[in-house]
C-alpha cells in the first residue's frame, strides 16, 4: 500500500464504475453463405457478374449478386443453374467452413475490400438493432405496417436496422429521427446513451444473439451447406456438369391444365414425388404423392398430377390442408411441386379467390411473379417486386402486408409456376 492510499491507517475508497457488459460482435454476420462462385467465374474468364447472369435467365442479377457475395443462401435449383453456367459440379461451389484452411476474413476480402466499419460504430449499430427488436417484442401492436405508417420505417429498412447492416451515422435524417422517436430519445447522443443503458441493464441479452452471434451464423451456415450437399447427392447432381443446358428449365405452363378428383382406389404404380409435401396441420392425413397419368391416345406427352392443398386461416393465411383434388403440373416443375387453392382474393381482382396456384418449393421467385412464403402461422401468397435500392419485396393487398423477402430464409420461399382458374 502506498502513502497516497493510506489515511489514518485506513484505505481510501473511491467509487468504481461498473465495467460495461461485453458484446460479442460478429463482423461477418451478413456473410452466411461463403461459396466458390466468384473463384470459378474468374477462372472461366467471366469478368462481370452481369455476364454470368445473362447465362442464367431464371435467376435475376440482384439475386445472383447476393448469392455470390454470401448474403443469402442459394437454393438447390439455383446452385445447379449457376454450376451449369460455370461448367462445374454444383457441389464444387460449396465450401467446407470447418476446414482449417478456411478463413471467412480471407474469403470476404475481395468482396468487402477495405470498407471496414469502425468497431465502435458497429457496436452501436448492433445495440440499436437489439433495442428495436426488444421494443417490437414488448409491443404486439408494433407491427411492420404500423412502423411504416406511423414511423416511416419501410419493411426493407427495418430489416437492415434489425440486422445491423449499416452504422447508425450512415442512415439519413429521416431514419435516425424515426429511431429516436421509436426508442424515446431526443437526439442521436441520447439514443446512443439509451441503448447503452439498456445493454448495461441486461435488457438486450435475449436479442443480441439474434443480431451478431458468430456461433449462430456458423451453425446456420454449416447446417444449410450440409443440407445442400445432401440434396445434391440425392438427385445425383454432385458430378461435373458439361454445359449450361443442364440448368433447370424455365417452367412452361401446359396449354390445358386439368383438375381432377383424387381417385378413391389405390393409385397405380407410377413415379412419385421425391419427398412428401409437409402438412402444417398435424391432424391432416399424409400428403398424396404426385403420379404420372397415362397420356391421351396418340399423344406422347406425360401428364403429371400433383396434390392440391389449402384451407383458409385468419389474416389472409392458408393451411396446407389436403383437398380431394389433383392438378396438372407444368413440365419442368420440381419434385416437390404442389397445388394451393387460395380461396380468397388476397392480391386483388387479378387473382380471384377461385384459383389454384401451382407452387414449386425448389424455385426462387423473380420480380413480377408470385410466391408462397411459409410463416409460423401458415402460408401466405405474395406478389414480388423490387424497391429503388434493389431489395426484393413481397406484398399482398388483402390484408395490406409487405415482406422484406431478402430477410426470409430461402427455404421458406416457393415460386408460383402457374395459376388455374376454377
Amino acid at each position: 500500500m502506498t502513502e497516497k492510499s493510506v489515511r489514518s491507517g485506513r484505505r481510501s475508497r473511491k467509487p468504481v464504475a461498473a465495467a460495461p457488459r461485453k458484446i460479442e460482435i460478429d463482423a461477418w454476420r451478413n456473410l452466411v453463405f461463403p461459396n466458390e462462385i466468384r473463384k470459378f467465374r474468374k477462372q472461366r474468364n467471366i469478368g462481370s457478374l452481369l455476364e454470368l447472369a445473362e447465362q442464367i435467365p431464371d435467376l435475376t442479377y440482384i439475386r445472383l449478386s447476393k448469392i455470390e457475395r454470401g448474403e443469402v443462401f442459394a437454393r438447390t435449383a439455383e446452385l445447379r443453374a449457376i454450376a451449369a453456367a460455370l461448367h462445374v459440379a454444383p457441389a464444387d461451389l460449396l465450401i467446407d467452413i470447418d476446414k482449417p484452411a478456411f478463413d471467412i476474413g480471407n474469403w470476404a476480402e475481395p468482396i468487402v475490400g477495405s470498407d471496414h466499419v469502425d468497431p465502435e460504430s458497429d457496436r452501436i449499430a448492433v445495440l440499436i438493432a437489439a433495442a428495436v427488436r426488444a421494443r417490437r417484442a414488448a409491443d404486439d401492436a408494433l407491427t411492420i405496417s404500423v412502423l411504416e405508417e406511423e414511423y416511416g420505417i419501410a419493411p426493407v429498412i427495418l430489416s437492415r436496422i434489425e440486422n445491423a447492416h449499416k452504422p447508425f451515422d450512415r442512415w439519413n435524417d429521416d431514419v435516425r429521427k424515426a429511431l429516436r422517436r421509436l426508442l424515446g430519445a431526443k437526439d442521436d447522443s441520447a439514443l446512443i446513451a439509451e441503448v447503452g443503458a439498456l445493454h448495461a441493464d441486461g435488457k438486450l441479452d435475449d436479442m443480441l444473439p439474434l443480431v451478431a452471434n458468430p456461433r449462430s451464423r456458423i451453425a446456420k451456415t454449416r447446417a444449410r451447406i450440409a443440407a445442400l450437399r445432401k440434396e445434391l447427392a440425392a438427385t445425383g447432381d454432385s458430378g461435373a456438369e458439361t454445359g449450361a443446358d443442364t440448368a433447370s428449365p424455365r417452367p412452361a405452363a401446359p396449354p390445358a391444365p386439368r383438375i381432377v378428383p383424387a381417385p378413391s382406389r389405390e393409385p397405380i404404380e407410377t413415379p412419385v414425388l421425391e419427398g412428401p409435401v409437409p402438412v402444417l396441420d398435424a391432424a391432416a392425413p399424409a400428403a398424396l404423392p404426385a403420379a404420372e397419368a397415362p397420356p391421351p391416345k396418340g399423344h406422347s406427352t406425360t401428364v403429371r398430377l400433383v396434390p392440391v392443398y389449402g384451407s383458409a386461416l385468419p389474416d389472409g393465411l392458408l393451411a396446407r390442408t389436403p383437398t380431394d383434388a389433383l392438378v396438372e403440373a407444368p413440365r419442368g416443375a420440381g419434385p416437390r411441386t404442389y397445388g394451393l387453392r387460395i380461396g380468397r382474393s388476397t392480391l386483388g381482382p387479378g387473382l380471384p379467390g377461385r384459383a389454384i396456384l401451382v407452387v414449386d418449393p425448389d424455385r426462387f421467385p423473380s420480380a413480377g411473379g408470385l410466391a408462397v412464403i411459409e410463416q409460423d402461422e401458415g402460408l401466405r401468397v405474395i406478389a414480388i417486386t423490387f424497391d429503388r435500392q434493389g431489395q426484393t419485396l413481397g406484398f399482398s393487398l388483402n390484408p395490406d402486408i409487405e415482406v422484406a423477402l431478402d430477410a426470409v430464409d430461402p427455404a421458406r420461399v416457393a415460386s408460383v409456376l402457374s395459376a388455374i382458374f376454377e
